[in-house]
């Protein structure tokens, strides 16, 4: 039996990268996953999900198209959730985006763009999994994915800054607001992750000039990291679990850093 062979389980942004990681890991361990993203190939990940993780205690896995920042489409996930495994026990916020500018030539829909998926999902995705859960009466977990950037700015990604600061915060407010309820909320902060959206950024960073040539971005993002080297999807999933499972359910309101030492706070 896995650690979550009792828990439900839906996971934003897990159409690749580290949201598929987190929810391949979690269905390895027996939870029943959603696989929501706005991605149309989400239903096929979801489909293959068996094959990556084998099916020797593995629980069962769905593919929902979703887009984030629709309140109607994140509560039709969540009721897809219920419906199809019996209820909801654990939310992962963990759809992001971002999209560097030199902090002088930040435009309103820069940040308007990356707000919105990276801080008001983030707020619809814990107001809806909240409801589901205290109708259920059984409580439950919500886990929202912030970053270190949300421990410090960097200059020409300001708004993701942003963003990830108001997940902390939203962290915060959300288990003060439910711990009477029985749900916890927490989070973890990647650094550094080998994944496709870094590939991405380190494209855009390129043509904004603030680098020569393919790699050098998240080499030198890296070169301050105390464990040596930039994480793989593997290197986060341990944490994002143990968030998931009963080992625990006593933590609320925390951010766990999972950067290899990147920032120390």
């Amino acid at each position: 039996m896995g650690r979550l062979s009792s828990r439900n389980c839906l996971v934003t942004g897990a159409a690749r990268g580290m949201g598929r990681a987190i929810a391949d890991d979690l269905m390895r361990e027996g939870g029943n996953v959603v696989y929501a993203d706005i991605d149309a190939t989400i239903e096929d990940v979801a489909a293959k999900a068996a094959d990556r993780v084998g099916t020797n205690g593995a629980g069962r896995a769905v593919g929902m198209k979703v887009d984030v920042t629709d309140r109607h489409q994140v509560r039709a996930a969540v009721e897809r959730a219920a419906k199809e495994f019996g209820a909801l026990n654990v939310m992962f916020n963990n759809a992001g985006v971002n999209k560097p500018m030199n902090f002088l030539d930040v435009t309103e829909d820069n940040w308007n763009f990356i707000m919105r998926v990276n801080a008001l999902a983030v707020l619809i995705g814990m107001q809806e999994a909240a409801k589901q859960m205290i109708a259920q009466g059984t409580g439950g977990k919500i886990i929202n994915t912030a970053s270190v950037a949300s421990r410090q700015g960097y200059d020409n990604i300001a708004p993701y800054c942003a963003s990830k600061f108001a997940v902390v915060s939203l962290t915060q407010s959300g288990a003060r607001a439910l711990a009477g309820e029985n749900i916890t909320v927490n989070g973890f902060a990647p650094g550094v992750v080998e994944t496709p959206l870094w590939a991405q950024l380190d494209k855009d960073l390129m043509e904004l000039g603030a680098s020569e040539r393919p790699g050098q971005a998240i080499a030198e993002f890296s070169a301050g990291i105390l464990r040596g080297r930039a994480a793989k999807e593997s290197d986060i999933v341990g944490t994002t679990t143990f968030l998931a499972a009963p080992d625990s359910d006593y933590m609320t309101g925390q951010i766990i850093m999972i950067d290899g030492g990147m920032v120390l706070v």
